[in-house]
């Protein structure tokens, strides 16, 4: 499906030079002089290069088509990541490059969708938030409660969190997993 070089969003998946590229940042220029473009930069799924191209305002790209599945995560067995097809049963493992950074928001039992292109897993999506336990957390500091400083905190799955002084080690927080952030306790 081609699309306008203005329709292009983080996270879109190109067809662009006969690969499969993810759109990481865009921004539009309007020179005083010239046509507007799209200044676009992309990562290449298959080798992990990245580069910056910049697209007129008349130009067209392909969108690359994708097909989600609902797949759940089952455990990491030492190669990889095992997922498996919520309707079908099926597992299959991703190693944590294909996970990118997302591996601290994994749980047991979470169900996540996989982007699927030409039946090959492309990337996945987690959930806007995730609940996590804290192990490791400071104790709060008597008479501190006037500032709105943050403490480090260690989750079960090994991802620090700045939270709230009065959020304490066993507790439950919601953490954001498009930054890491913390949401509220949960």
């Amino acid at each position: 499906m081609k699309i306008s070089a203005f329709d292009i969003r983080p996270g879109n998946l190109l067809e662009y030079e006969k690969g499969l590229w993810r759109v990481a940042k865009t921004q539009h220029v309007k020179p005083g002089k010239g046509g507007a473009f799209m200044q676009v930069e992309m990562k290449n799924i298959e080798v992990g290069t990245k580069t910056n191209i910049r697209f007129r305002s008349e130009d067209k790209v392909e969108k690359a088509m994708v097909e989600p599945r609902t797949m759940q995560y089952l455990y990491n067995d030492g190669t990889g990541y095992v997922f498996m097809d919520t309707s079908s049963y099926e597992q299959m493992s991703l190693d944590a490059d294909a996970l990118e950074g997302q591996v601290e928001f994994l749980l047991p039992n979470t169900e996540v969708q996989i982007n699927f292109h030409n039946e090959r897993p492309i990337g996945v999506e987690l959930p806007p938030a995730v609940v996590l336990t804290i192990v490791e957390a400071d104790p709060a500091i008597k008479g501190q409660t006037a500032t709105s400083s943050y403490k480090p905190a260690k989750v079960e799955t090994g991802l620090t969190v700045m939270v709230p002084p009065f959020v304490n080690s066993g507790e439950k927080i919601r953490v954001n997993t498009a930054d890491g952030s913390y949401i509220d306790r949960a």
